[in-house]
């Protein structure tokens, strides 16, 4: 049985949404998953002024904890076509991990959310997935078995490179059942991978 971290950082729940869908789809293929939040960086004024959600899970003890698990799902919000400053704030203190090569041969995967259609979600997913890649990770994306990610009928998250979802401008759009689909289906190819590697 593989174990799953699914590591976010949310300032409106929308990423905190799609992390307990790829963590369903994690915990239906069998597999065991935690959901932690990296800490938040803003400074209260700003958070309060921003009208920041308290994030609704466990906050991680610190980058040591990665070196735990089999896989590592990592989901943020874009902030201009890169990952939330918090998130980046987190992968810096990660030095020692790399230096020990504690992640090497570990399966990842990314996820994210813009207000905009094309408002940055797959620079946002690469710049996750280059540190990931850095650590040694084994990379899944949302490969096209997640058919749903396919057509224009409708506003679709979804990239080859992770599950995402759009919020809109004012925060108002919440993730869809694609969205949430497409969240949980990546959840559980990265199970699944895991499993088989440390097979």
């Amino acid at each position: 049985m593989a174990r799953i971290l699914v590591l976010y950082y949310s300032s409106y729940g929308h990423i905190a949404q799609m992390a307990e869908a790829v963590a369903e789809g994690v915990r239906e293929a069998g597999h065991e998953c935690d959901i932690r939040h990296v800490p938040e960086t803003a400074p209260p004024e700003v958070v309060q002024a921003a009208g920041f959600q308290p994030m609704r899970h466990d906050c991680i003890e610190g980058p040591d904890k990665l070196g735990e698990y089999d896989g590592l799902v990592v989901g943020t919000p874009t902030r201009y076509g890169r990952m939330a400053s918090q998130m980046a704030a987190f992968w810096d203190q990660t030095g020692g991990l790399w230096m020990r090569g504690a992640l090497i041969g570990k399966v990842g995967a990314a996820f994210t959310s813009t207000a905009a259609q094309h408002g940055g979600q797959e620079t946002t997913l690469f710049s996750v997935l280059t540190n990931l890649l850095h650590m040694g990770c084994t990379i899944v994306g949302l490969d096209y078995g997640f058919t749903e990610q396919n057509g224009v009928d409708v506003v679709r998250g979804g990239a080859p490179y992770g599950a995402t979802t759009i919020a809109n401008n004012d925060g108002s759009r919440q993730p869809s059942e694609v969205d949430l689909n497409g969240a949980r289906y990546l959840g559980r190819r990265v199970a699944e991978t895991a499993a088989k590697l440390a097979g």
